[in-house]
C-alpha cells in the first residue's frame, strides 16, 4: 500500500491535518508520525497540564531522529484559529511571538509539525514576567548510576519541604529526573532563578559528593549536577509526556514519590504510556493545586550568602580559562561527527585514553543559532601531567555561527 500523503484526526472539536501520516519516525519502535499524534490524543489532559497555555519553543524534527532537529521561535505562518500567541522579549533585544496551544487539537497540530517534545516556557502566556514554576534538572555525569540520582532527589525534596514547597517528580525521558515546583503569582525571573541556585547549592551541602551545584562541567566529577540554570528566562525543558529522541521512543513521565526507587526511564515509552495513563491517570493532577511561594528558598539565600565563584584565568580572547587541565578535540555539526572524533582521539592517544574517568570525557550539545552542535573536550586530570598530551589541532572545527556573519 502506497504511503498516504496526509490524513485528519479530530481533537478538541477541530479536524487537523497530517501531512505523511505513516512516515517511520522511531524505525527501531515501528512507530509513525500518526502513531506519535495518537499517543499525545491518549495523555492530553497531562500533556497540556504540563505546557498548554504557556509559549513554547518548537523543536522539530522534519528530518527523523537521527538528524539534528531545528529550533523554532516563531510562530509558524498560516496557523490554524486554535493556536495562540505570545510575544517573549529576550535580554539579547530581540523578541519573538512564540506559539501557545490550549487543547488537543494544539498538541496534534504541533506534533504534525514534526515536533517529539514539548518545550514550554515556566510561565503562562497571560503574564510573561513572572514564572509560576521551578524546575530542578537532576542531570548525572558520566559515571553515575541511577540510585544516586534517586537519591539527590529525595535530598532535594527534604530541602522543598523545609521550605515551604512541593516537589512533583518525573523522568526526564533521558538519563536523569525532573523536580516541577509550581508557584504562587508574582515572583520574577532573578527571585526564581537565585532560589534555584539556594536550593542547588543546600542539595549539594547536605550531600556532598553525591550531588554538585558548580556550574563548570569540568569541575563536577562524578556526581548529580542540580542545574538551577534552567531557570533562566531563555531556557525551556521538556515537559510531562513529551516523548524524547531516543530509538525506544522513551516518554518523560511524571511519577509519584513512591515509585521514584521503584520504576525506571526505560520502562515508558509511547507504547507503554498511554495503558500506565488509563488505568491511573496523571501522578500530576493535582500540581497547580499546590503553589507555594519562595520565600523560603530566598532566605535560604540570604543565610547562604553569595555563590562562591571558581577560581578562573582568563584566556588572551578574555575568556574564562579553566583550572582543569582541560584539552579539546572538536566542534562538529552532529553528534555521530563528534563521536567519532573522539574515537580518532583515543586511537592516537590509547594510554591517556585508558586513563580517564567516565566523567573526564565532556561531550557537550551546544545551542546554536537554530540548532544543536557538539563540542568534545578531554579532562587530563587523572593523567599524570608528564604524559598529558598538549592541546592539539582540532579533529574538526565547525562553525555554528557562520551563517550568520
Amino acid at each position: 500500500m502506497a504511503a498516504r500523503t496526509e490524513t485528519h484526526v479530530e481533537a478538541a472539536g477541530h479536524e487537523v491535518r497530517i501531512s505523511s501520516p505513516d512516515k517511520l519516525v522511531f524505525p527501531q519502535a515501528g512507530i509513525t508520525k500518526l502513531d506519535l499524534v495518537e499517543y499525545y490524543l491518549a495523555v492530553a489532559d497531562g500533556a497540556l497540564c504540563g505546557a498548554g497555555g504557556r509559549p513554547m519553543v518548537l523543536k522539530r524534527f522534519v528530518k527523523g531522529i537521527s538528524a539534528e532537529p531545528f529550533f523554532q521561535k516563531r510562530v509558524p505562518d498560516g496557523r490554524p484559529d486554535f493556536i495562540d500567541t505570545a510575544t517573549l522579549h529576550y535580554a539579547s533585544g530581540t523578541s519573538a511571538e512564540e506559539t501557545v496551544i490550549r487543547d488537543a487539537a494544539g498538541l496534534a497540530w504541533v506534533i504534525g509539525l514534526g515536533c517529539l517534545d514539548l518545550n514550554p516556557h515556566p510561565v503562562r502566556a497571560e503574564d510573561l514576567d513572572h514564572p509560576d514554576e521551578l524546575r530542578i534538572d537532576l542531570d548525572p555525569m558520566p559515571g553515575v548510576d541511577w540510585g544516586q540520582i534517586v537519591d539527590t532527589a529525595f535530598v532535594a525534596r527534604d530541602v522543598l519541604t523545609d521550605h515551604g514547597l512541593v516537589g512533583w517528580p518525573k523522568t526526564s525521558g533521558s538519563r536523569g529526573l525532573h523536580i516541577l515546583v509550581r508557584l504562587t503569582p508574582g515572583w520574577t525571573y532573578p527571585d526564581v532563578r537565585l532560589a534555584a541556585e539556594s536550593l542547588a547549592r543546600e542539595v549539594a551541602e547536605r550531600a556532598p559528593g553525591l550531588a554538585t551545584a558548580r556550574w563548570w562541567k569540568e569541575e563536577r566529577g562524578e556526581s548529580v549536577f542540580v542545574d538551577f540554570n534552567q531557570n533562566a528566562k531563555d531556557r525551556t525543558v521538556a515537559s510531562a509526556y513529551s516523548v524524547r529522541a531516543l530509538p525506544d521512543a522513551r516518554v518523560s513521565t511524571p511519577l509519584d514519590w513512591d515509585e521514584v526507587r521503584v520504576r525506571r526511564p526505560e520502562e515508558f515509552t509511547v507504547t507503554s504510556v498511554p495503558a500506565r495513563y488509563a488505568e491511573r491517570g496523571d501522578p500530576h493532577a493535582g500540581i497547580d493545586d499546590a503553589a507555594g511561594p519562595l520565600d523560603g528558598l530566598l532566605q535560604l539565600a540570604e543565610r547562604l550568602g553569595p555563590a562562591e565563584k571558581p577560581p578562573r584565568g582568563r584566556s588572551a580572547t578574555g575568556r574564562r580559562e579553566s583550572v582543569m587541565p582541560l584539552v579539546e578535540i572538536a566542534r562538529t555539526r552532529t553528534k555521530p561527527e563528534a563521536e567519532a572524533a573522539l574515537a580518532q582521539w583515543r586511537d592516537r592517544h590509547p594510554s591517556v585514553a585508558d586513563a580517564l574517568h567516565p566523567a573526564d570525557v565532556l561531550l557537550d550539545g551546544m545551542r546554536g543559532s537554530s540548532s544543536l552542535w557538539y563540542r568534545v573536550r578531554i579532562n587530563l586530570q587523572h593523567v599524570p601531567e608528564a604524559d598529558r598530551p598538549p592541546q592539539e589541532e582540532l579533529l574538526a572545527d565547525y562553525d555554528p555561527w557562520a551563517s550568520r556573519r
